[in-house]
């Protein structure tokens, strides 16, 4: 009895085998009960090439019909189709690591840079110390805001003076 089974697997994995990729794509969604005019849309081939592709496929099955061929075709999937090793790698998943920080945020930065400034928020080991920084409460942003378009309105008063003075100088 072994050996009529044995023959039999092998002659249906010859058969599965003499299938190829296109016609199982056409013979999986004839699994789903799609029509060929549903596939080709699908597969983004012609009605006719769908045909050919299963009409094919049931003649190498030795199928009478389409309902058939989806069948014999499903069985030799469940047998056949398998993956055995899935070759993707999948990333563990992230997990939170503790902080040794009460706040869970560092009060003081962690490293130096070369000159012995401090590396960290944007702004630190500048001149201005922490201006840019997200830490600030809402007065200061206020002041700092205040304090750049005071900043401003001396540069335009500034380039204006100077514009009026060449003005005068050219026109004599």
């Amino acid at each position: 009895m072994m050996e009529g089974s044995q023959s039999s697997s092998l002659a249906e994995r010859a058969l599965w085998d003499r299938l190829t990729g296109k016609q199982r794509a056409c013979l999986d969604l004839l699994l789903e009960r799609k029509t060929s005019k549903q596939i080709a849309l699908e597969l983004k081939i012609a009605k006719p090439t769908v045909d050919q592709r299963i009409t094919t496929a049931r003649h190498i099955l030795g199928a009478t019909d389409r309902d058939d061929a989806a069948l014999r075709y499903a069985r030799l999937k469940n047998i056949y189709d398998r993956i055995t090793c899935d070759p993707v790698h999948i990333p563990p998943v992230p997990c939170f690591v503790p902080s040794d920080f009460a706040d869970g945020d560092p009060s003081e930065p962690m490293q130096a840079n070369a000159r012995g400034a401090p590396v960290g928020s944007w702004g630190q080991g500048l001149p201005f110390g922490k201006v840019g920084s997200h830490d600030h409460g809402s007065f200061v942003r206020l002041a700092i805001v205040a304090a750049i378009l005071v900043a401003i309105v001396i540069f335009l008063l500034g380039g204006l003076g100077i514009a009026q003075a060449l003005t005068r100088l050219i026109s004599g």
